[in-house]
């Protein structure tokens, strides 16, 4: 696979998978009182590449996870802005000609649904970096080193940055919608948490696998944290998909190596997004 299949990895870029060990969304709790959902989020929340597409200025398709929660539900409104390429930013000002995320929340909104964060690291060009510096040493983690320069972890403080800017985001979703139950949604797994390699399918160096790893889970600690400080919920999609990492085959993975029918490269396919609505649904109060 070249450059231009790893680039896949941001989340800013335009036959389902086997899912063994998670239920399905129609297997879940239902909520008693009529639900008015709010889905806000980048391409990990709108489903990117996953048939059939809805909305091609967002990449959003009609079986990601927040499509599956509202019909599992049985939500009487629903309105889904999440959208490929959207970052922090995005929530409060337009994404190009995309009205801000934060505009569809309305004061009679029950529940909703945020996924951000992976854009503010800057994954494009961290993906495309690890590929171009991978040559340098195909054995170490000469892209983890390019970003801790001078005793500086570049992806740690960027992660940093983002926590007070979630924050605001979760402050005024509840100004605009205070009855509405909030739930941050984690990253699920991308590379193995085992911090093997797969070389042949992802052109990182070896060693740089590990340390993908290592970042992704300290941006999902960091939105864990937000969400516990200001009293939003969880909801942890990384465990539960360990074992479907994009190194594994087709029919186990959830991530996809690089693009295919199934899903843009670098994100979840609809096992993947079954798996993710699944655990929202196990969190949403009755």
């Amino acid at each position: 696979m070249g450059t231009a299949a790893i680039v896949g990895l941001a989340l800013v870029q335009p036959a389902a998978a086997h899912s063994d060990d998670h239920v399905h969304p129609s297997d879940s709790k239902r909520a008693a009182a009529p639900v008015h959902y709010v889905a806000l989020g980048d391409s990990y929340s709108s489903g990117l590449g996953i048939p059939d597409e809805v909305d091609p200025n967002c990449g959003r398709s009609d079986s990601n996870y927040p499509s599956l929660v509202a019909g599992a539900l049985h939500a009487v409104g629903v309105t889904d802005v999440t959208c490929a390429g959207a970052d922090t930013s995005d929530m409060a000002a337009p994404q190009d000609s995309v009205p801000p995320q934060l505009d569809a929340l309305r004061p009679d909104t029950t529940l909703v649904t945020l996924g951000i964060g992976g854009n503010d690291l800057g994954l494009q060009e961290v993906g495309t970096r690890c590929v171009l510096v991978a040559y340098l040493d195909p054995n170490g983690s000469p892209c983890k080193t390019s970003y801790t320069l001078l005793g500086t972890d570049e992806i740690r403080s960027r992660i940093d940055a983002t926590a007070p800017k979630v924050d605001a985001i979760l402050q005024e979703i509840h100004a605009r919608s205070p009855q509405a139950q909030v739930l941050l949604v984690g990253y699920p797994v991308i590379m193995p948490d085992d911090g093997s390699a797969c070389r042949d399918a992802i052109p990182f160096a070896a060693g740089d696998f590990a340390w993908f790893r290592d970042k992704e889970k300290e941006l999902n600690s960091m939105l864990s944290q937000q969400a516990s400080a200001y009293g939003a919920t969880y909801v942890n999609t990384y465990t539960p998909s360990v074992g479907h990492d994009a190194c594994k085959a087709e029919g186990v993975r959830w991530i996809e190596p690089k693009e295919t029918p199934q899903a843009a490269g670098f994100h979840p396919n609809a096992a993947g997004h079954r798996s993710m609505a699944a655990e929202v649904l196990a969190r949403v109060s009755p």
